[in-house]
């Protein structure tokens, strides 16, 4: 079992170690819920960070961190002023936007399932110390894990798209060639 949820699981464990018996699964009961609570939590946010990726402006940068933004209308804006584009423009910055969601929203699928197996390890940990049967929580921690790996296989698919989008845009609109800094090295990494 990875060390580090090993050792938080345990630390969650000794402020009901210290309690008496009778106030054990009542402590364990408590101590679950508010694990799970955790789990709502980061998916509330997540689900708040959705609403505004999709309500608000994209901001992107370049190599020397200057900022640029998509608006959800397509409009492209390099500090605060919109740069004159055309429909073809504005389609393919509306095509490219779609792209960045669709890339945001599965990296935050894997987050919140990051944190949900967080939730489970330690949820697990502590039945198990309370019950004595500790036996099978490291596989199913890594049968779980495992899925966060696919998952994250499937959010490096979506990057050739993103680039041949990036480019195609930096095509037809100088003004955000700047900004078209993804390259295979990317994609090369994030399979690595």
């Amino acid at each position: 079992m990875n060390t580090r949820v090993l050792l938080s699981s345990l630390l969650l464990c000794l402020p009901l170690a210290a309690c008496g018996n009778g106030d054990v699964n009542n402590t364990t009961n408590k101590a679950l819920a508010e694990t799970e609570t955790i789990g709502e939590k980061v998916q509330a946010a997540t689900d708040k960070a959705r609403d505004k990726l999709a309500k608000g402006n994209i901001s992107i940068s370049d190599e020397t961190n200057n900022k640029a933004e998509i608006t959800p209308e397509g409009d492209f804006l390099i500090n605060g002023k919109a740069v004159t584009i055309d429909a073809q423009q504005r389609a393919l910055l509306l095509d490219y936007r779609k792209q960045v969601e669709k890339l945001a929203g599965a990296g935050m699928d894997i987050g919140v399932a990051g944190a949900q197996l967080g939730v489970q390890a330690a949820g697990e940990a502590l039945r198990g110390v309370f019950s004595g049967n500790t036996e099978g929580i490291e596989a199913k921690v890594n049968a779980e894990a495992e899925k966060i790996k696919e998952q994250a296989q499937t959010l490096c698919k979506l990057l050739p798209e993103m680039m041949a989008k990036q480019q195609a845009l930096a095509a037809v609109l100088p003004a955000f060639k700047p900004y078209a800094t993804m390259d295979q090295n990317d994609i090369d990494d994030c399979h690595a």
